[in-house]
């Protein structure tokens, strides 16, 4: 998946806000000064993500000579909402638990080297997805406080059982790793968060016990692995 053009627009998006932030806050009075002392904070995040799927062919051609080969041909935004719970670990380290849902789609073509024929797919997703990640804070300054994140994630697949061409496993895994920025308003905390989200092992469901028709096999017989990514951009509220 190239994913190049939304990497920086988001990186973007978020380095201006930031950049305005501290702009703005030169010789300010601190916001909710005493928020980061709580051992427990909470709250929700509502965000917006570009799904992929990474495909690996095999080379298969089947006996009237088709080869197909595929990728995912697009950008894909979907929306993604969930709960936010933090732990405090030390002055500057945070555990995050962050239960949401990701509403999306991952559009897949397919190309047969023989004739240049094309196929398409839609494959819509809804996971139920559940990171748990660490997050490394700077040092506050006035109302701002920039940090790094590391983790890991699990998702679950509702609609797996309906992808036709090519169907994944529900149950996926993933490493995470983000940058962020608490801003501290008069009120609340808001949270402005870009992260890349890593799918370990292969998804690709190869027995497909459900396809009768044999034409639709060639989709699957073709493809050797296939592995999921996600770049998610979020705001949360605390």
């Amino acid at each position: 998946m190239n994913n190049h053009r939304v990497f920086r627009f988001m990186v973007l998006v978020l380095g201006l806000m930031v950049g305005l932030s501290v702009m703005a806050q030169r010789r300010k009075i601190q916001n909710k000064p005493f928020i980061d002392t709580r051992r427990w904070h909470y709250g929700f995040n509502i965000g917006f993500h570009d799904q992929g799927l990474h495909l690996v062919g095999n080379g298969y051609i089947d006996a009237e000579g088709n080869q197909w080969v595929a990728d995912c041909d697009r950008q894909n935004f979907g929306l993604s909402v969930g709960v936010l719970g933090s732990l405090k670990l030390s002055n500057y380290i945070d555990m995050r638990i962050n239960p949401g849902l990701n509403f999306g789609a991952k559009h897949i073509q397919f190309v047969n080297l023989l004739d240049g024929k094309r196929e398409s797919q839609d494959m819509k997703s809804t996971y139920i997805a559940v990171p748990l990640d660490f997050k490394f804070c700077a040092k506050r300054y006035n109302n701002y406080r920039p940090y790094a994140l590391a983790g890991f994630s699990v998702q679950y697949d509702l609609t797996s059982t309906k992808h036709t061409k090519l169907r994944t496993k529900p149950l996926q895994t993933a490493l995470e790793v983000g940058l962020g920025c608490d801003l501290y308003m008069p009120f609340f905390k808001l949270i402005p968060e870009i992260k890349f989200c890593f799918g370990l092992g292969n998804i690709l469901k190869k027995n497909r016990s459900d396809l009768t028709d044999p034409s639709q096999l060639i989709f699957t017989q073709s493809m050797n692995s296939a592995t999921a990514n996600m770049v998610v951009l979020n705001f949360y509220f605390e």
